[in-house]
Order: structure tokens, then C-alpha cells, then sequence
């Protein structure tokens, strides 16, 4: 039998989903999340300090990476005598600093990870394991 949705778009009924319900859930796995949980879950001091973690090290580092990346831009176009400065054999001050970006940007990598793995990712499980369930 066709359901009215699946008859109106020609295509076969999915096995185990309900026209009302969408795709039927696994037996034993754990319902979903309801908007509401969600809603909750956002206003809680515990997505209140995830989210403040993150922005004290997002925000930062965005910006000593933008002052780091406008400055190499900045005296690369108006301070040629300093970029050309040579610092060992054919190596001058611009070209050190412009390998620097690379980098700055392994490092902020890494100190994101660092600091995700030990102040936003077991923050993020509590709150998962409280809208999900245990894993």
C-alpha cells in the first residue's frame, strides 16, 4: 500500500517509516532529541560555559592571526628596505615571515585541539549524553 506522500512524489513507500513519523527508529535506540530538549540544552550554564570556552579561544586567536597576517601583508607592500633584509645567506626578513603564516597556522591548530580536547570536547559529550543518552 502507498502512503499519500510516496503516492504524490511516485515513489515506493521507504521500508519502516510512517508518513507521519519519518524514518522509524531502531529498536532500542534511544528516541530523539525534541526541539524543546534542545532549546534547554542551549539555554543551560553548561552550554553557556562550552560556548564561552570556545569564543575565549576563537576570538584571540582570529585576531593575533589577522594582525600577524596584515602586518606581513602591510610591510611587505610599504617596507621593502626592512622585508629585504638578509637574515642567513639568501633567506631575507619576508620570506621568513611569510613561511611564518604556515606556521602560525600549524600552531593555532594545534592549540585548538589541545584546548578542544580538554575544555570543550567533555563539556560537548555531557551535554550529548544528557539529550541522547548513554553510549
Amino acid at each position: 500500500m502507498t502512503t499519500p506522500s510516496s503516492a504524490a512524489s511516485g515513489r515506493p513507500p521507504q521500508p519502516g517509516s510512517s508518513p507521519d513519523r519519518g524514518p522509524a527508529q531502531h529498536p532500542g535506540a534511544p528516541p530523539s532529541p525534541t526541539p524543546e530538549q534542545f532549546q534547554a540544552v542551549q539555554k543551560s550554564e553548561e552550554f553557556g560555559r562550552l560556548r564561552s570556552s570556545f569564543r575565549s579561544f576563537a576570538i584571540p586567536m582570529t585576531v593575533a592571526f589577522l594582525v600577524w597576517y596584515f602586518a606581513y601583508v602591510l610591510l611587505s607592500t610599504y617596507a621593502e628596505g626592512l622585508m629585504s633584509t638578509p637574515v642567513l645567506g639568501n633567506l631575507n626578513l619576508g620570506l621568513l615571515m611569510g613561511i611564518s603564516q604556515f606556521l602560525m597556522t600549524f600552531l593555532i591548530t594545534w592549540l585548538y585541539i589541545r584546548h578542544a580536547n580538554r575544555n570543550l570536547d567533555p563539556i560537548a559529550e555531557k551535554l550529548r549524553d544528557e539529550l541522547e543518552g548513554e553510549h
